[in-house]
Parts: C-alpha cells; structure tokens; sequence
C-alpha cells in the first residue's frame, strides 16, 4: 500500500541521505512530498550533487495528511530546527506515532551527552523542551 511521505528539507541537506532514500520509496510507489519555507524553490545539497525541488511550503501542509515523516541529514535540519512550525509539524508526528524516517531524528536530539561539546549542541539541546517530552521518554 503506497504511503505519502513529507520530506522536510532546505538547502544543505546531505545529498546521499535523501537521494538513495527518495529513489527506494519512489521505486516502492511512494508519494514523496518535498517540504521547506517556499514552495517551487529549488534546495541544493551540500555537495551540490543534489537539487530539488519544493513541492509545498510548510504553511501549506498538515501533518494529518501524511503516513510518514522523512528528514535528510546534513545541515537543512539544524537550519529547519530554528523554525518553530517545522518543529510543532515534525512533533505532530511524534504525537500521533507516526514513522519518522531520518539521519538524527529531531527527538534522538534528547539524548546527546548534557556535556557535548561543538556548536551545534547548544540548539540540539533546545528540542526536549520543545517537543514536550521529558528526557527519559525517549530513552529505549
């Protein structure tokens, strides 16, 4: 049974998280539907090997409308993450149980070392209050 997927991206993105993905959800009869700021954009991936483009924008779209939630690594999360309805819509399907399909799912954020070091912890770090989750619930 084919399933739609929101694939949340912007620029940055790692060009081989999304490609090989994409390709093997396509070839399953997948519906994939490229999310960001603007619709009709073009985002390149960091190495440039990838380009895509946006097929709604995120004010656009509901997260009830969609089976799966699929978040390319790279840079484009980090830069997404400060986006407070990218945020709520990627909880939404935390909320509702749906599968989420990424390279560091935004939640997986709650357990990186409280002591991690590097610039991206500080916003890593934000995400358990966000998402309304204490940190041990994500814990398996």
């Amino acid at each position: 049974m084919a399933k739609k997927i929101a694939v949340v991206m912007t620029n940055e993105f790692e060009d081989s998280e999304y490609a090989k993905p994409a390709e093997a959800f396509k070839q399953a009869g997948h519906e994939l539907t490229v999310i960001e700021k603007e619709k009709g954009k073009t985002v390149t991936g960091k190495h440039g090997e990838v380009k895509v483009t946006v097929d709604a924008s995120i004010d656009e779209v509901k997260p009830e409308d969609f089976d799966a939630l699929f978040i390319p690594g790279g840079f484009s999360p980090d830069i997404l993450r400060a986006d407070d309805r990218f945020v709520d819509f990627a909880k939404a399907f935390m909320d509702a149980k749906k599968t989420g399909v990424c390279d560091l799912p935004w939640s997986a954020a709650l357990d990186y070392r409280k002591n991690a070091e590097g610039p991206q912890s500080d916003r890593l770090q934000i995400d358990p209050r966000r998402s309304g989750k204490r940190r041990r619930e994500f814990r398996r």
